[in-house]
């Protein structure tokens, strides 16, 4: 899926988090750091933000490429072997 490209080892900064109970409850209760858990939750929230975007960026060429494989069929396919 998305891919992580934030070093989740670099310099830290404070930030205060309002968290489920339960969440918080079970994520200590198994030992997990909140710190790098909230990092990397954060991390993919924000790819998939980034492909969200892309995608809206990219819609009308899309678009236009799905049209033209719809009309005349894929560019080269006598070409295929399978």
């Amino acid at each position: 899926m998305p891919t992580n490209r934030y070093q989740l080892d670099g310099p830290k900064k404070a930030a205060n988090l309002s968290l489920n109970e339960e969440l918080l409850v079970e994520a200590k209760a198994r030992g997990i750091n909140l710190s790098k858990a909230a990092e990397r939750g954060l991390s993919e929230v924000i790819a998939e933000h980034q492909a969200a975007e892309w995608l809206a960026e990219n819609k009308a060429a899309l678009e236009s490429s799905n049209e033209y494989v719809e009309k005349h069929g894929l560019p080269l396919a006598r070409y295929r072997q399978f």
